[in-house]
């Protein structure tokens, strides 16, 4: 029987931090050298047509964001790399309040420190005619209002889609592979007209430091208006008739790929936040919509897989760790006289 213990937050939400700023100076590094060498005038790799040039890096960048998320890192951290999707998860009721300020500083310190990494790596043409630090920018044509409808638009359908997968729990594995694909269709659409950047991390590092601030505002306010949108709007299509819903009290988990012999439930119990800033629980706890749990003993974390999961917290399955219960044979007949 596994006893209930307190975790103190704090031993957890450090190093997930540290898993999102890396995650971020990571994909920021690679969107500004994708960018780079394909837009540069100088490089032999330049596509000289801008819609067939956004396409490839819209195909590029999906494709990098799906690797970072499966990436450890990004199974420990959940993967967000984008202060909307971070927001969204949390009032989805999939993603721990406590944990959105560290994460959004996190990714957002990320968002300086790959476009600076770019820059001391690729030399003078990351900020020359061409790149321009990779920061993005409305079309011809394009103004304040439309630009942000549009980026609105595009992150509230980035979490519906995330809505639509984690409310069924067959589809929940393909998780990184579908915000890779929405993300990456998102910016063939928009990128060469409202800039289809959906992410404030992505902007952010790349817009200082080229110094067009101007329109900055709009696309650290988007993103972030467009998780409200969708997640309420994922909230309305949830009491649909003939949609799936969670359990009372139960949390859903974001991208969690299933643990070889450990079967997905989506009635685990959820764990109480008490005002010291712990965490109690009697059962494996999912952190930070990543596929560990708490080890109870010491605070660490640990693979699914290496936790039992007690008959009280599995909500009627039976998993292949799970500890089986002795059986008492029956008393021996006694002789009749």
């Amino acid at each position: 029987m596994m006893r209930s213990v307190r975790v103190p937050a704090r031993r957890v939400w450090p190093s997930r931090a540290v898993d999102e700023f890396v995650l971020s100076t990571v994909l920021l590094f690679l969107a500004v050298t994708v960018v780079r060498w394909l837009r540069d005038p100088g490089s032999a790799l330049r596509v000289a047509d801008p819609d067939v040039a956004i396409v490839v890096i819209a195909a590029l960048g999906g494709t990098v964001l799906t690797a970072l998320v499966l990436s450890p890192p990004g199974r420990r951290s959940g993967g967000h790399m984008n202060p909307a999707v971070t927001v969204s998860l949390w009032l989805m009721g999939v993603f721990p309040g406590r944990g959105v300020l560290p994460y959004v500083l996190a990714q957002l310190a990320g968002s300086a420190a790959g476009t600076g990494l770019a820059r001391l790596v690729w030399g003078r043409p990351v900020s020359g005619p061409g790149v321009g630090w990779a920061a993005l920018g409305p079309g011809p044509g394009w103004q304040p209002p439309a630009v942000l409808l549009a980026e609105v638009g595009g992150m509230a359908a980035i979490v519906l889609v995330v809505g639509f997968v984690l409310a069924h729990d067959r589809l929940a594995r393909l998780l990184p592979y579908a915000v890779g694909l929405s993300v990456a269709l998102v910016i063939a659409l928009l990128g060469t007209r409202s800039g289809g950047s959906v992410n404030p991390a992505r902007q952010l590092g790349p817009a200082l430091l080229a110094g067009h601030t101007e329109d900055l505002w709009i696309y650290l306010l988007a993103p972030i208006l467009g998780a409200v949108l969708g997640a309420g709007l994922d909230r309305i299509l949830r009491r649909l008739p003939g949609r799936r819903r969670l359990p009372a009290g139960a949390p859903r988990t974001a991208g969690v790929p299933r643990t070889a012999g450990v079967p997905r439930t989506l009635s685990a119990p959820r764990t109480a936040e008490g005002a010291d800033g712990s965490y109690e629980s009697n059962g494996p706890v999912l952190v930070a919509a990543a596929p560990a749990v708490l080890r109870v003993s010491s605070g660490e974390a640990a693979p699914l897989s290496s936790v039992p999961c007690p008959a009280s917290s599995c909500a009627g399955v039976a998993p292949s760790n799970a500890p089986s219960s002795p059986v008492s044979p029956p008393p021996p007949a006694r002789p009749s006289p």
